[in-house]
């Protein structure tokens, strides 16, 4: 049973605001059968597959979760090597250290378009504050491994600055979800017109369409990460 389908086609008929009675319809299908793929209940043939990806107007390895872009690109193999996540020891290639840079990167600047989108001034400096102080614990961690590099470089000490560092990612965090759900805290503003933020798959490609492979690719691969880790955890405890 393949569970990305019945996520998939869900979240394709809802970012459209069709009922699921309306798509079953269209489709040529009982109401029940549609709910029944929807919440993975049941898999569809392969017919049934290729007249919901036309109906969508998507692909079908988009639907099958074999790629992250709803018209069905994938990404070369030269940009991406057989890594199971497993083989830890060797060194990763240039061309997958240059993709990972390149999707951060992009996905990065998507964030902080959607930012100035919303029009508010705390969440554009607090994605801003979030993101360099992330950068430099990692920064000082790496700086840090040789005991010869001279520690004057920074004017913060070493053993109060990744505790600071975090105690003000954390106070970021929360000024962004404050910012974000509409509540203006001291004395800062908030995003006032939530439809600016209003995202489908179709409108990040659209209105962000320089950086929405990138986003879209690094969104899948995090989450095969957690899972992958969740598994592990569960299948050790």
């Amino acid at each position: 049973m393949n569970a990305d389908f019945a996520r998939i086609i869900t979240l394709q008929r809802k970012e459209r605001h069709l009922s699921q009675k309306k798509a079953a319809e269209d489709l040529g299908i009982s109401q029940a059968l549609l709910s029944h793929y929807e919440k993975g209940i049941r898999e569809c043939g392969l017919n049934f597959l290729v007249k919901i990806a036309d109906y969508y107007n998507v692909s079908c390895d988009y639907l099958l979760g074999r790629t992250p872009e709803p018209e069905g690109k994938t990404i070369s193999i030269e940009d991406i090597p057989d890594d199971d996540g497993n083989n830890n020891l060797k060194m990763p290639s240039p061309e997958l250290i240059n993709f990972n840079r390149r999707i951060i990167n992009n996905s990065i600047s998507l964030l902080f378009s959607l930012a100035q989108k919303a029009n508010s001034i705390t969440l554009v400096k607090e994605v801003s504050s979030y993101l360099m102080l992330s950068v430099y614990k990692l920064f000082r961690i790496v700086y840090n491994a040789n005991p010869h590099n001279d520690q004057k470089l920074f004017r913060i000490p070493k053993v109060i600055a990744n505790d600071s560092s975090n105690a003000i990612v954390s106070m970021s965090e929360a000024n962004i979800k404050a910012a974000s759900s509409g509540i203006p805290l001291d004395g800062n503003d908030c995003v006032t017109n939530f439809d600016t933020l209003y995202l489908t798959t179709a409108t990040i490609q659209k209105d962000y369409a320089p950086y929405s492979s990138s986003l879209l690719d690094l969104i899948k691969r995090s989450e095969e990460s957690i899972a992958r880790t969740r598994e592990k955890y569960h299948s050790n405890s």
